[in-house]
């Protein structure tokens, strides 16, 4: 798990680097660095936080 993967918490918004079609998306779970989220446009994803970083979206 990187640095970035430990921070998320259930109700962050992130993006997906790889995959900008799928927009914002807010993070469900996040136990030991596989971190479930629910894309706006794709659904709910399973994602190895340790091969996707996602980034957090600053939504103020």
């Amino acid at each position: 798990m990187n640095d970035m993967t430990a921070l998320l918490e259930p109700g962050m918004i992130v993006s997906h680097p790889q995959r900008p079609d799928w927009g914002p998306g807010q993070v469900q779970s996040n136990i030991g660095g596989t971190v479930t989220v629910m894309f706006r446009e794709e659904g709910k994803v399973v994602i190895d936080g340790s091969r996707v970083n996602l980034v957090i979206i600053n939504e103020s």
